[in-house]
């Protein structure tokens, strides 16, 4: 649709520029809207909800299991 989905993630080299990413990027402006930054969580076994987007989520990359921040 073009439209922006209001989210997305990304993979960082290491936990602490995770960390400054996340710091630096919570609270602040961005066309109007407030940025919110956070760690990934790990997905949980949803299958069987029925329920839309229940297998969003992230944690782990499957190149080489690298955490996401």
């Amino acid at each position: 649709s073009g439209q922006s989905r209001g989210f997305g993630f990304v993979e960082m080299p290491s936990k602490s520029e995770g960390q400054a990413a996340i710091t630096g990027l919570k609270g602040k402006m961005l066309k109007d809207r407030t940025l919110d930054a956070s760690e990934a969580r790990p997905r949980s076994d949803s299958r069987g909800t029925g329920s839309y987007g229940s297998k969003r989520g992230g944690g782990f990359s499957r190149r080489g299991k690298q955490r996401r921040y």
